[in-house]
């Protein structure tokens, strides 16, 4: 079992065998890295072009959307720094898996939207915290640090949110039913190396 702080939207912590796995494939890592980046900020976009008159939405998610890509011209650099070429990577199922989790109808849709970004966006809070405490190579470790910060305030806003645009009992009673999904994905490794795998 993971020796990270357990996060609070989390079921379960990510097991050790995802830490072995990321550490002796740093470089796909870093490359699926630069895919999740910008995939976080395609989310943000998407979801303030559907609800346009969702005033606090649209204000949270401008942010995130433009720190998602900061992180993503971020990571590129890294990738370029290695000689790592920017290249299509074959996703896990963890993603695709989620989103067919969300409801189709609205408000349903809007609220299942915002709590798989939560989610999400803890998990890959408590990744680069692993990778920040394990990694061998300093600054890189340095770097995944330093990004935690910013996950941790993502995925507190999404969360806010969502108990912003609906009562709190029914944000209460959806989020334990996709963090356990979420959980689930991960309970088999992905046999490729990917920050959600």
């Amino acid at each position: 079992m993971s020796t990270s702080t357990k996060i609070k939207l989390l079921c379960q912590p990510t097991d050790d065998s995802w830490l072995q796995q990321a550490l002796n494939n740093l470089d796909l890592i870093l490359l699926d890295h630069s895919h999740c980046e910008r995939k976080a900020a395609g989310v943000a976009v998407n979801l303030l072009f559907r609800y346009p008159s969702h005033e606090s939405l649209i204000y949270q998610l401008t942010a995130i959307a433009k720190e998602e890509l900061e992180h993503f011209e971020q990571v590129n650099q890294w990738l370029a720094k290695k000689n790592i070429p920017l290249s299509p990577l074959k996703p896990s199922p963890y993603g695709a898996t989620l989103k067919d989790a969300i409801r189709r109808h609205e408000p349903h849709r809007l609220l299942d939207s915002l709590l798989v970004s939560a989610l999400i966006e803890a998990r890959s809070h408590e990744r680069l915290g692993l990778l920040a405490d394990n990694c061998p190579d300093v600054d890189l470790a340095k770097f995944y640090r330093g990004l935690m910060a910013s996950e941790a305030r993502h995925y507190g806003i999404y969360w806010l949110l969502a108990t912003q645009y609906f009562h709190r009992e029914i944000v209460d009673q959806r989020l334990p039913e996709l963090a356990h999904l979420e959980s689930e994905i991960l309970s088999n490794l992905y046999p490729e190396p990917r920050i959600h795998s």
